[in-house]
């Protein structure tokens, strides 16, 4: 089995710069390139105030404070890195359609097959090239033709290698994976690739961690995996609505039905819905497959959990506005959290974006403190929905120093991202500063309900 030397990663994001960093870390020995055609981000990832690192994840910084420099860099000379590396990951964005056939369902593969065609071009030795993003199933046979056809007598094997992170602890679930999962060819050439990526994560993974399929059981995995969990979500958050009619409490049946073994605890914290980059986009692209094999009840199934997931995010912001004697319009309300949950910077999907929308939609004010959002992002954010013009985004939203300057003066506060420093902050001066009568929509379910009644403020927690 030859031994990898020489790693590039194409995509220097949320799944390629961390992964990487920790490769970079256990293996002093490889040498980690991670590139990337926008500069801005590269520069971040260099910069010498690791605060300013493009992605925010505990442990991250100290990580590559360690290794950059050493065996760690991160480029935007993509090619040079192509041409170097032994293994190469495709750790590129594979965003829904928001065009042609599949808009809306299926995932955007432009990117992977640029680089596919990049690696095509630059290659003059053998490559093993490993799938790190999420793809449809199959994926691994178009990057193969793509490849094969280049006529420069280059050999590649194709890999799929599917993350599994829980943004916010990426860094603990790569370093303590329960499992991780490559799929290649059954050949003795796909065999030795298998098992060379297979060395790599042996440096500090249990190889019985290491589960090895063929290609197409690897890329089906990822999107099945992500599906079940979205699915629990979406289950407990459909009772959560039960419990609100019924005077029943969503932790306790949480609780209860958690306790049994065929069941679990896990994903089963009512919420005002799941964001992120993977569980919308990866169960959509399911429903797309389902569909483009005419399995129509299959894709039916699947849906449904986002469906659920958006009922979720709307029943939410019109609780705000019924509870606040149905108008909102030039009432400041304010938000904690815009991230899609704590501990990360990644804003995609956050059930913030939504809520802020179909409150803006009603002319609200809306003040946000997040720790780690900017402004800027939340504008994208929203203007990314296309629902009107960024000029009324703008005029409609507006950011604070902290949770104190949030909530000064506001009708309301919604608790939509459950970072720790929201369980402790002084309610009692907040309400003082607030508005009467002063209500907090907790869609997190982190807050003292009884403790904060007891201050004054009217309540609604989500689930009871």
């Amino acid at each position: 089995m030859k031994k990898i030397s020489s790693i590039c990663c194409i995509g220097a994001g949320y799944v390629g710069g961390p992964t990487m960093t920790v490769i970079a870390h256990k293996c002093p020995h490889i040498k980690v390139t991670v590139v990337d055609i926008n500069p801005e981000r590269i520069a971040r990832w260099n910069a010498e105030n690791l605060e300013e690192l493009p992605v925010y994840e505990p442990g991250l910084a100290e990580l590559v404070g360690k290794s950059r420099g050493k065996n760690l860099f991160f480029s935007t000379e993509v090619e040079k890195a192509i041409d170097e590396a032994e293994m190469i990951f495709i750790s590129v964005n594979t965003p829904t359609k928001t065009y042609g056939k599949g808009k809306g369902q299926a995932a955007d593969l432009k990117y992977i097959e640029l680089s596919a065609r990049t690696i095509a071009k630059v290659a003059t030795s053998d490559k093993i090239v490993v799938e790190k993003s999420t793809l449809p199933v199959r994926t691994a046979q178009a990057l193969k033709n793509i490849l094969e056809n280049t006529g420069n007598g280059v050999k590649f094997e194709i890999l799929s290698n599917p993350e599994f992170l829980a943004e916010g602890t990426a860094i603990e679930d790569l370093l303590h994976a329960d499992r991780v999962l490559i799929g290649g060819d059954n050949t003795p050439s796909g065999q030795a690739a298998k098992d060379a990526l297979s060395a790599i994560y042996e440096q500090w993974l249990p190889k019985e961690r290491i589960l090895q399929t063929n290609v197409w059981s690897s890329e089906l995995s990822k999107l099945v995996a992500n599906a079940f969990l979205a699915q629990r979500v979406s289950s407990i958050n459909a009772i959560s609505a039960l419990c609100e009619k019924t005077d029943a409490n969503i932790d306790e049946v949480a609780r209860a039905i958690g306790h049994d073994s065929r069941i679990g605890s896990k994903f089963l914290k009512a919420s005002v819905g799941f964001g992120g980059s993977c569980f919308q986009k990866d169960i959509l692209n399911l429903v797309y497959i389902a569909k483009s094999y005419g399995l129509d009840e299959v894709a039916d199934y699947w849906e449904q959990v986002i469906l659920m997931n958006d009922y979720q995010k709307k029943r939410f912001a019109d609780r705000i506005i019924r509870t606040l004697y149905n108008t909102v319009s030039g009432k400041k309300i304010a938000f904690f959290g815009w991230a899609f949950k704590k501990d990360t910077n990644d804003t995609r999907e956050s059930a913030a974006i939504y809520i802020a929308d179909a409150l803006i939609e009603e002319r609200a004010h809306i003040m946000v403190f997040d720790p780690k959002v900017t402004r800027a992002q939340m504008l994208h954010d929203l203007n990314q929905l296309g629902t009107r013009a960024s000029e009324e985004n703008e005029r409609f939203l507006s950011v604070a120093e902290d949770a104190y300057q949030a909530a000064d003066e506001s009708h309301a506060i919604a608790l939509l991202t459950e970072w720790d420093q929201f369980k402790t902050l002084d309610y009692g001066l907040i309400y003082e500063n607030m508005l009467k009568p002063a209500f907090v929509f907790d869609g997190r379910r982190v807050l003292e309900r009884e403790a904060l009644k007891s201050i004054g403020f009217r309540m609604y927690t989500i689930g009871e």
